[in-house]
């Protein structure tokens, strides 16, 4: 129930922003590519180059893509309804043997802003040691009249590349816009646009945990940073939150802001929770950590040793 309350942290998340890493990068034809942090890789086309910035395939001169969307397991069935529903513009759809199992492969026209585009899409679950929990839906996209540039058969060959892999962690920390040098003996759980979350190894489902992001859409005047605190707190799904204090600070030399308060999780049990915000360039990265309130004295030199241990990547 605790681990509930803290992956929903991702609600404070919504404004905040990655930083994109913005190159093309070509691979040799016959290698699988993962997009940077997925877990859904393929080999592409010829003509087709990751965008390291969209995690898309693309081949601007046909204007043709390759999309690979991550999805969690359970998904599976609302996609597949999604994708072959009766009216759905599907040309064929048939079962699909690819290089991580069986999926489902469908070709579909369908015509966006009076351009008419040809996709193939690959359906597919990994239920399978070391990947056993997602779903992913896999499309390219060509315009009608530049499909000669991609034949079905090398379409299809990408298709049946499709490969999984474990959570590449290191990968995935690399495209967040931080470095945390100073783990406190957290260890890292799970990460997302919108940041990453810190957990007990001893108690990975409980608390404590940490929740780092980065924002933007900053207050201009010093003097709104209260306000703009209490609003981002009051977004994690606990009840009856009770700020106990509230106070600017500096933070590594840099403004900030911090906000202690008590509040229950959705069972009834009491926690307390910390606020960091530190503010510079328009932006601000926000340290929002809680631990059950017994647990407090012993958290809260972690969880600052944390937050001073977080430097900008550069």
């Amino acid at each position: 129930m605790i681990s509930a309350v803290l992956e929903k942290w991702h609600p404070v998340g919504r404004n905040l922003a990655l930083v994109a890493l913005l190159c093309v990068a070509t691979p040799a034809y016959g290698e699988v590519v993962f997009p940077p942090g997925m877990r859904i890789g393929l080999e592409p086309p010829p003509g087709m180059a990751l965008n390291r910035a969209t995690g898309q395939f693309e081949d601007p001169d046909h204007k043709a893509t390759i999309t690979i969307l991550d999805l969690p397991l359970q998904l599976y069935p609302q996609i597949e309804q999604m994708v072959f529903a009766d009216n759905a513009t599907v040309l064929k759809r048939e079962s699909f043997p690819f290089a991580s199992g069986i999926g489902f492969f469908a070709t579909v026209r369908l015509t966006a802003n009076g351009v008419t585009y040809r996709k193939w899409l690959l359906l597919a679950s990994s239920a399978a040691a070391p990947v056993s929990d997602l779903a992913t839906l896999v499309s390219i996209q060509v315009p009608e009249d530049q499909t000669a540039a991609y034949p079905e058969d090398a379409v299809r060959k990408a298709l049946a590349s499709v490969s999984f892999r474990p959570p590449p962690l290191d990968e995935r920390l690399s495209l967040l816009p931080f470095v945390i040098t100073d783990l406190a003996g957290f260890e890292i759980g799970q990460i997302s646009p919108a940041g990453v979350i810190l957990g007990d190894p001893q108690r990975p489902n409980a608390l404590p945990r940490l929740f780092v992001s980065v924002g933007g859409d900053v207050p201009n005047r010093p003097e709104d940073r209260d306000r703009f605190a209490r609003d981002l707190l009051r977004t994690i799904p606990v009840r009856d939150l009770v700020v106990l204090s509230a106070e600017p600070m500096r933070i590594r030399g840099t403004p900030g802001f911090e906000i202690q308060a008590e509040a229950r999780d959705p069972s009834g049990a009491e926690m307390r929770l910390v606020e960091w915000l530190r503010f510079g360039g328009g932006r601000f990265l926000a340290v929002v950590a809680g631990a059950d309130k017994n647990d407090w004295t012993n958290a809260y030199p972690r969880f600052r040793a944390v937050r001073d241990g977080i430097e900008p990547r550069q």
